[in-house]
């Protein structure tokens, strides 16, 4: 059934398309295309194709995205659950391959729930550099934490910040900027109807609004020499073009830079030049728009990544290997509910109780544990919310005062003088990296028993251990050889450590 546009909509992009204009209302009569883009952090792209159950056709624009078949459930597998792909709108993937993220790298995602382009910039760092990602939604902002931590992600803070107040904190910081900005979601009609429902005409230029607000905050977070990548999912000039044209105006020192993918993506509206726009009568995608922006570097600055203003707190994480110390030192007692007091753990729990740890106790026993458990020391700045423990690519005071639901790497809490390792600790994880594993086959019963909860029947010899490690104890559980959380081994049954709300419906 044809989606039933607003009368006003439809006219205006009919003078916007002129003779295109049949074509692209034909669309709405259309399926919308489908796709997954392959978790690079994880599988490379050569190993899902060949594990996927389902045909994978390749997305041009994007050299980890690919088209998925109508009924093909991707969702509806293991695999998802190992985080190794995510499920993402074609044209959704181009913005950040626009951004030329390397390892290394400072990015931030400013508009960035439910976390579909934070998971790609992640994939891109492959663990090195920093990701912050930011929603203003609070709500929405536990779907983008999720699915950083579904993905593997070991360096990546999520906040739930106002623009204004990330480019106070991070004046001149981020190499790569995303702003994947609010707007009227016109590019969207197709596949969500409540998008149509809640359009009016004078719906663009109230976003229209925002974006210039966030584009400037954003300005101000970029170092001298950094990539802006704006992005939109509409087609309303205003918002676009209006919005980029605003900006540019207003700061001189940044200039387009013509985006690539020009065999695929259409040019934007004159006479704003070197602008994209993904059209659905033209590509197999969703409507949207991208602009790439350079700011221009300051003379004798320097801009490699990585390198924070002289005398900032806003330093990079010690790197720690493996059996070694990051001889990071600690404050003798862990702040209270600072850097906004929203960082939570597994359960939720904000801040600290009177029964909880102190902080030299909090950190022995996660010692104990990773040695025993992983037989190395993940990187990172420690954070303490409570009794639970965070590895941050930033430190504590460089997050002080900000809303921040995920300081970092989640690692676990500490119960009656017991480190518990948190689930996000094992999702990031290699079966390599710990002392105790065990592979489940991703098309066998087994797998989809651990995903419900359920306990498991293993018998000693099934799983992988370490030289001088012990069956008892923790377990990283795999789907063919990819983590999927911790169980806990004794006597032939593994009892399932698999959170109840991650769990296969």
């Amino acid at each position: 059934m044809a989606v039933q546009l607003p009368r006003s909509f439809s006219e205006r992009m009919r003078d916007l398309l002129g003779r295109e204009y049949e074509a692209f209302a034909e669309t709405y009569g259309e399926i919308p295309h489908t796709g997954v883009r392959v978790n690079t952090l994880k599988i490379p792209v050569e190993g899902l194709q060949r594990l996927a159950p389902f045909r994978m056709e390749p997305i041009p624009w994007c050299p980890t995205g690919f088209y998925t078949a109508e009924g093909a459930r991707p969702g509806k597998h293991p695999y998802y659950h190992a985080g190794l792909y995510y499920i993402q709108e074609p044209s959704a993937m181009a913005p950040v391959e626009q951004l030329g993220v390397l390892p290394g790298d400072r990015v931030l995602d400013l508009c960035a729930a439910p976390g579909g382009k934070s998971t790609q910039i992640a994939a891109k760092l492959q663990g090195r550099g920093m990701l912050v990602s930011n929603d203003l939604n609070a709500e929405r902002t536990k779907a983008l934490a999720k699915n950083l931590e579904l993905c593997g992600a070991r360096n990546a803070v999520v906040l739930n910040e106002s623009p204004e107040r990330i480019a106070a904190a991070f004046p001149g910081f981020f190499d790569r900027i995303l702003i994947d900005a609010p707007c009227s979601g016109e590019g969207m009609f197709r596949k969500d109807e409540d998008m149509v429902r809640q359009w009016g005409e004078s719906t663009p230029a109230k976003y229209a609004g925002m974006q210039r607000d966030i584009l400037q905050a954003a300005a101000r977070a970029l170092k001298p020499g950094g990539t802006l990548v704006y992005s939109t999912c509409t087609f309303s000039p205003e918002e676009n073009e209006g919005s980029i044209a605003g900006f540019l105006a207003g700061h001189p020192q940044f200039s387009v830079v013509p985006a690539g993918g020009t065999g695929f993506f259409s040019p934007g509206f004159p006479p704003l030049q070197g602008t994209a726009r993904l059209w659905p009568h033209k590509v197999k995608g969703e409507g949207h728009f991208i602009a790439v922006l350079r700011r221009e570097e300051a003379e004798g600055a320097d801009t490699r990544a990585g390198t924070p203003p002289e005398g900032s707190s806003l330093t990079a994480a010690p790197r720690r290997e493996k059996g070694g110390r990051s001889g990071v030192s600690r404050k003798d007692k862990a702040q209270e509910g600072r850097s906004g007091g929203r960082a939570s753990g597994r359960n939720g729990s904000r801040g600290r109780n009177a029964a909880a740890p102190s902080e030299d106790g909090m950190m022995a026993a996660y010692s104990e544990f990773a040695a025993e458990q992983l037989g190395w020391q993940p990187e990172g700045f420690p954070i303490l919310f409570g009794e639970h423990l965070y590895m941050s690519p930033l430190t504590r005071e460089a997050l002080d005062g900000l809303k921040t639901v995920r300081p970092g790497w989640y690692m676990g809490h500490v119960k009656n003088g017991r480190f518990i390792p948190g689930h996000p600790l094992a999702t990031a994880l290699t079966p390599q990296e710990s002392r105790r594993s065990l592979s489940l086959a991703g098309e066998g019963a087994e797998a989809v028993s651990y995903l419900k909860g359920e306990t498991l029947s293993i018998p000693a010899d099934r799983l992988r251990l370490a030289p001088g490690a012990a069956p008892k104890g923790y377990v990283l559980v795999c789907i063919d050889e990819y983590s999927v959380g911790w169980g806990k081994w004794q006597d032939g049954m593994l009892k399932n450590e698999y959170p109840a709300g991650w769990r296969w419906t």
